[in-house]
């Protein structure tokens, strides 16, 4: 129960790390897992999930997409917003030759993991040059869908490239899951270990509505990282996705709505 109590965060400071991106630094701790998310709440707004992109302080890392975000960017040092967790199951952390991919705000998902392995492979993908961030922070091959900067390739052909010159014991990935599903299949491809952070619409975190269902799977509660043993049962993984509405659509469609 302790988990669904609601706890107070004050920003101690907001960075800008893009045009549409910025990183919220509170005075807490938050005891949390590479992996899980807490649900961040503004009063009368709304509450949403987010991973924590640093942990001693606790921050997140958000990009402004909706009503939600737009409200979270109004906020400034010293103002308060609640959340509730930390909830989930997170990444297994290997102490083995890893490659981390990640697309987008997938980098903020696996940020934590990043600093608990010992010098894993990371691999960012990001649609332009002006998307990306923590480029100081970590070590990366970055690959920019209109080859402004990095790798002349998508995040999964680099991949590819890495993995004929050498073996790795895990992948592990958080992004677009049209991206993690192939990710997914190039680790099935050279029999390696994946985890993939899935993202859902969620409403509850503890595994009561139902909104983040992926067949027979919670996203909150059973996820939000899975398996390889996990991702082979999922047919819905990499093709559907339900709306606010419950309606099941593609994930096309949902990201869509998403945005």
């Amino acid at each position: 129960m302790e988990k669904e109590i609601q706890k107070k965060l004050t920003i101690k400071q907001i960075i800008d790390e893009n045009y549409k991106t910025k990183t919220f630094l509170f005075n807490e701790n938050i005891d949390i897992k590479p992996g899980q998310f807490i649900m961040l709440w503004l009063p009368s707004i709304d509450e949403k999930p987010f991973s924590l992109s640093y942990k001693n302080p606790a921050a997140v890392t958000v990009e402004l997409k909706g009503n939600f975000t737009k409200e979270l960017f109004k906020l400034k040092q010293g103002d308060n917003l609640f959340y509730r967790g930390p909830f989930g199951n997170g990444f297994t952390a290997y102490s083995k030759k890893a490659i981390v991919i990640a697309g987008g705000m997938g980098l903020a998902g696996v940020s934590l993991l990043v600093e608990s392995l010992k010098d894993p492979i990371v691999i960012f993908g990001a649609k332009q040059k002006k998307d990306l961030f923590f480029t100081e922070r970590f070590k990366m091959d970055i690959c920019t869908d209109d080859n402004s900067i990095g790798y002349k390739g998508f995040a999964t052909e680099r991949l590819k490239e890495i993995l004929k010159q050498e073996k790795y014991d895990i992948i592990y990935t958080c992004g677009p899951e049209i991206m993690m599903k192939t990710v997914f299949d190039i680790a099935e491809k050279y029999k390696i270990k994946c985890e993939a952070s899935l993202e859902r619409f969620m409403r509850c975190g503890i595994g009561v509505c139902g909104s983040c269902a992926c067949r027979d799977k919670l996203v909150c509660k059973d996820g939000p990282v899975f398996s390889s043993d996990d991702l082979r049962e999922m047919k819905d993984f990499g093709r559907y996705a339900m709306l606010k509405n419950g309606r099941k659509t593609s994930l096309q469609e949902y990201h869509k709505w998403r945005s």
